[in-house]
């Protein structure tokens, strides 16, 4: 079958390489999937540079948390899944429901757990969802971490977002898309931001109330919560520490700061202006299976399909790499097998 891995070591994507490898058997409690189609996200982008958690890989690794398929086999004991299941990968394979926790287990596409981006992948049975309804291969497989992530920005936290908020969202990759996608949805406002106008012109087309062009706005946090009508309700926070401050002049009263940003490593982290408006700042790292699950029960309920800007063979691999990396992108980039 066919497999890409980040070799051992790897400190740039000249390390990412396709090769043939054995289809692998399920043992017992573990399901083989055959996989369809995966998607990118920015985390993918680090792994193979040796800037993700714990450096370079320390082992050969097949890539991407984010994969769809249908089982193939199943080992013994499975009972929650069957032969011809429509399922993708949970990004942690053993958080299955509940609050974060120290036991949410190894994440999809960095040591010690394998990835998607290969023909034929082994899970454990509860290291798998079954897709939502409505989806095929190519939309299901955008939502394992970055649909997760939106899901549990705005819907999971103690004040889930309501109708008549309002909802900022940065930038348009693949997690701001599928927040606004979720927010709009729910019924609530949504303001993004973009340096590009002809991209705040397609969010607008997707349902955006409201957009900045950052560039052209500086101030776009205090612009953000002008616009608002005195504070934004709800901030999906991607940008880190080079937008918090921003993010943080955004915020209204009682206000919620989901921050998820690892795009920018520099800049003012002051977390002093939550105090003033008793707002909050709650960390995001992707989810539980019971958060996959119900977002694509919510995905079926309101039609939503995720944004693909791209979709590339597995051949082409590293080509998608590019894409996703580049100024261009526009929601999610997708990988076909």
């Amino acid at each position: 079958m066919r497999q890409w891995v980040i070799e051992k070591g790897s400190s740039s994507l000249d390390g990412l390489k396709l090769v043939e490898a054995e289809k692998p058997v399920p043992g017992p409690g573990e399901v083989l999937v055959r996989v369809r189609a995966c998607s990118l996200n920015y985390r993918d982008q680090i792994i193979p540079l040796g800037l993700y958690m714990g450096g370079a890989v320390d082992r050969d690794t097949v890539p991407l948390s984010d994969g769809a398929g249908e089982v193939e086999a199943v080992g013994a004991g499975v009972t929650s899944v069957r032969v011809g299941d429509r399922v993708a990968g949970t990004f942690f394979q053993n958080w299955v429901d509940g609050p974060p926790n120290p036991q949410a287990g190894p994440a999809l596409g960095a040591p010690p757990a394998t990835g998607m981006l290969q023909d034929y992948v082994v899970l454990p049975e509860r290291g798998v969802v079954p897709l939502a309804q409505s989806l095929g291969f190519e939309e299901a497989a955008c939502l394992p971490c970055a649909g997760v992530t939106a899901w549990n920005a705005l819907m999971e936290g103690p004040r889930p977002v309501q109708a008549g908020e309002s909802v900022l969202v940065l930038g348009t990759g693949g997690v701001s898309l599928l927040a606004l996608q979720i927010a709009k949805a729910a019924g609530a406002r949504v303001i993004a931001t973009s340096s590009s106008d002809g991209k705040l012109e397609r969010v607008r087309a997707l349902g955006a109330t409201e957009g900045i062009n950052y560039r052209a706005v500086p101030a776009w946090g205090a612009e953000a919560a002008r616009v608002a009508g005195g504070g934004v309700n709800h901030v999906v926070e991607v940008g880190g520490a080079g937008t918090l401050a921003q993010s943080i002049q955004a915020v209204g009263f009682a206000g919620e700061i989901a921050l998820i940003g690892v795009l920018t490593r520099e800049g003012d982290t002051s977390p002093h202006g939550l105090m003033f408006k008793g707002a909050t700042l709650r960390g995001i790292f992707v989810g539980s299976r019971g958060m996959a699950q119900r977002l694509n029960a919510f995905v079926d309920k309101h039609a939503i399909k995720p944004v693909i800007d791209r979709t590339f063979p597995i051949e082409q691999a590293r080509d998608a790499w590019n894409y996703q990396g580049s100024a261009s992108l526009f929601g999610k980039v997708v990988i076909t097998l």
